[in-house]
Formats: C-alpha cells, structure tokens, sequence
C-alpha cells in the first residue's frame, strides 16, 4: 500500500477524536519510529510503497489511537530536555512544563562549581533527576517513589542514559526517614484536584497512572505540606526547593512555604502563562 493512502485513513479513523494537526503529528512520529522515514518524505517520494509487514504496526499503531491511548505509550518513548525515556502506563508522561522547572534549576546552578547532594521525591520515570544527573555530573542524585513498577521505568531509564542515581522505594506521606541531608529537593507530586477531571484529555485519565497526578479536593496541597515537613530535617539551611505546583493554587502555595518558614519565595508562570512552579530557600 502507498503511504500516502494510510495517511488519509489515519486522517478518516481520527478526525472525530483529535485536531488535523495533532493526526499529522501522529503519522510522522509513527513513520519516523517504525520506519525510520523523516515527516518530509512523502514531499519527496509521494507514491512512496511500504511492506505489508511495515503496514502491520502503523495499523496497530493506529488502533492504539482509537482508544486514545497516549502516542509516547504506542512507541514506548517520550521526549524531555534532548533525551529519549522509556514510558509506560506506570509512569506519567514528562510534560513540557516540567522541562522548565528542570531549566530553573539549571540555570541556577549554572554558575556554582560546588557538587550538590540532591533528592527528587515522587520521581516516576526519572526525567527529573536524571536530566539533572546528566548536566552536573559533580553531584549526588537520590530519587524517591513509593512505586516499585515506576522506580523499575526510572532505574531502566538511568542505565540507559548512564547516569548514577540513588533510588529509593517510600512513600513521601509517611515522613521517610533518611539518614541524609540535601541542598537542593526537586518534587512534581501529585497535584491536580478530583474537581478538575474534567479539563483533561481522556488519553491522560485512562492510560496514565492516578496515584501519580490526583489529589483529593478537601487537601489539594497535602504533599507538598508533607514535602516540606521531611525539609525540616533533611534540607539544609539555605538549601533550596523546587516545586511543579497546580496553576490555580499559586498564592496558597506561597503562604504555605511562609508557614514553613521558607524565604526567598520565587512563583513563575510556565510557556501557558499559568502559575506552575516555586522555589524557596529553607
């Protein structure tokens, strides 16, 4: 069969659940994945004929998107900050806005020669620690999971991409008691309210894992109180905290690190123009 042909029934199986422009998206990651042809291709060769065989998995592929299952869980693969990371239904998926909070910190410490002992806590498929284990590589990394089948997505994901992280399996609610101290903790705990369900994409509420995103809407801010309780003992003093939080809950976030006597309090507004991440200093 012509590419071309199997694109337009990607086109006439999908155009009811998702935009022309994210079906086109689609394709091309799926040709580029499985084939190993570049999005310009059909430009180039437009009467391009594929293998029955090769047919197979864009079919498969394309029955995975009628059941909104997410494109990164259909390759295996999602993209953060230059490196490729093994995802699966045990893990989120990296969001871009994540990306920023793993930049901030960069650039913090961009400047700093010193070696940092740092904690990821809720870490799931380990894009933030180990894209910051990959650009100071004079540091410490820890990560933390109460998830044995995320921590198992995260440490595959360290060997691939060569960097020393040390897991560990806990629940951040419980208060872990670790005998360590930290300069800097990085956390994107579960954030998004039960009230808000309904503003996300039916490819997120079913194929990706719960535990990792909601939270009840009687307590939305309960690990990131907890967060800041295990600073008490395990951040040192003016040791920093980096936070992805809920866009609509930035000022409660603000006046729950004063609580906790953090200075220094930083809000910034992600790519969206939405309050989504904090740093204080303890």
């Amino acid at each position: 069969m012509q590419l071309k042909e199997i694109k337009q029934i990607f086109h006439k199986e999908l155009e009811e659940l998702y935009p022309l422009e994210e079906i086109d998206s689609f394709f091309y990651i799926l040709i580029e994945h499985y084939l190993n042809l570049e999005r310009f291709v059909l430009a180039l060769q437009p009467n391009l004929t594929i293998t029955k065989e090769e047919e197979q998995t864009l079919f498969e592929a394309l029955s995975g998107l009628k059941l909104k299952k997410p494109i990164q869980h259909i390759i295996g693969t999602a993209h953060f900050m230059d490196l490729d990371l093994v995802v699966n239904e045990h893990v989120l998926i990296p969001r871009p806005e994540t990306e920023e909070l793993v930049r901030w910190i960069l650039k913090d410490c961009e400047n700093n020669a010193e070696s940092f002992r740092i904690l990821d806590m809720g870490t799931g498929s380990g894009c933030i620690p180990i894209s910051l284990g990959k650009n100071l590589k004079s540091s410490t990394i820890h990560a933390l999971d109460i998830s044995q089948k995320a921590l198992r997505v995260a440490k595959r994901n360290a060997k691939i991409h060569q960097v020393e992280i040390e897991f560990i399996q806990a629940d951040m609610l419980a208060y872990p008691s670790l005998d360590l101290v930290f300069d800097l903790i990085v956390s994107n705990p579960p954030y998004v309210r039960d009230l808000e369900k309904k503003e996300m994409h039916g490819n997120v509420l079913e194929h990706e894992p719960h535990l990792a995103l909601f939270v009840s809407n009687d307590d939305p801010l309960l690990f990131y109180r907890n967060i800041m309780l295990f600073c008490e003992k395990h951040l040192k003093i003016d040791g920093c905290l980096y936070l992805e939080i809920n866009q609509y809950l930035g000022k409660e976030m603000v006046t729950l690190l004063q609580e906790h006597n953090f200075s220094e309090i930083e809000l910034r507004k992600d790519m969206f123009g939405n309050d989504r991440m904090v740093k204080a200093v303890k």
